[in-house]
Order: C-alpha cells, then structure tokens, then sequence
C-alpha cells in the first residue's frame, strides 16, 4: 500500500528523521539497502546541509550589505548636492563681512535679507547633517580637517598655529565635506 503524501517539512524536520532512521538500522527491514549505499545517503544528505547553511549565511549577509548601502545612500547620497551648496554660504559669508555700518545704516533691509538667507542655508545644512568647522585664530592645525593654504612666521605664535581663516570647512555626519582653509604660523621654535 502506498505511503499517504505528506505536508513538505523544514530541514530540521527532515534532518531529525534521517536520524531516527539510522538510529532504527534503515536497512534491516528491505534488506535491499547496503551499508555502502546508508553512507553515501549520509554524506549527500551531509553535503547539502552544509550548502544550504552556506547560502543561508551567504542570503544573511547580501541582506546586512544591502542594509548598510542603503543607509550609506541615505546619508551620503545629497555629497555633491552639499558641495555645490558651500559655493552659496561662501558668497553670502563674504557679504555680510564685507557690510560696513555705514551700509549697514543705509541698506539694513537688504543686509537683513542677506542674513536671514544666511541663517536658512545654515538650518537647511543642520537638517540634512552638514555641520560647519570653524577654526578660530590661535587654534592648532589638524591635517584631518584643515588645509594649509600658506605658512607665513608670525611672532608671538607657534609653529602649527592658525593666524588666518580663509574658508570655513564641512562635514557631512561624520565625514569630511570640505576643509576650512586656514594659514598657518611656520614661527621656528626659540
């Protein structure tokens, strides 16, 4: 009489039979079965449980690359967007400090109007995680995120100290947009 269908079972269930099987000695009732034949069954069956583990670790990991890639466009994606972007803060920065009182008492509409652009480009970066790096006169130079524009000897200062600022520097999250663009005292130590 044939055997009833039955419902397809995981891998584990199929694993925990063969064992049961083996443990009942498989070729005892046919007679047909070989110990030859019982140990190659065991190592197909050894063979394809090792490649279905292999592409489960294999699918897990596809998932955790394409998670992180897809994290990394979400950050990262708007690069050259935030690049073109500085151009506009550079311009309106050099405005305002270019602004005198006199132009100031003259024109205080339309350099409020510069500034209040100013502050907008500024939330719009906070918003979308560019931050602003702004060295002061005096701080140390850091490689990681200044550019030496030019070493000049200024006394009263040490090698390696910022004596001018030319251009504020960015990060986007925790990466380097732009550098500030800084001079640097190149003072010989006495």
């Amino acid at each position: 009489m044939a055997e009833p269908q039955r419902e397809p079972q995981t891998l584990e269930d199929l694993l925990a039979e063969a064992d049961a099987l083996d443990q009942q000695g498989l070729a005892a009732d046919d007679g047909a079965a070989t110990a030859a034949e019982i140990a190659a069954l065991r190592a197909e069956r050894d063979d394809f449980k090792d490649r279905f583990l292999r592409t489960l670790a294999e699918t897990e990991n596809v998932r955790k690359r394409a998670e992180r890639d897809r994290k990394e466009g979400e950050m990262y994606g708007a690069t050259r967007l935030a690049r073109d972007l500085l151009a506009i803060y550079d311009t309106l920065r050099r405005a305002l400090d270019a602004v005198t009182d006199e132009t100031r008492a003259q024109n205080g509409a339309f350099v409020e109007g510069i500034d209040l652009t100013l502050r907008e480009v500024l939330n719009v970066f906070g918003r979308h995680g560019v931050k602003v790096v702004s060295p002061q006169v005096g701080d140390r130079f850091d490689p990681a995120m200044h550019e030496a524009m030019f070493e000049a000897p200024v006394p009263g200062t040490r090698a390696g100290d910022i004596i001018q600022v030319s251009t504020e520097g960015f990060f986007l999250h925790d990466r380097l947009l732009r550098p500030a663009q800084v001079g640097v005292s190149s003072t010989p130590a006495t």
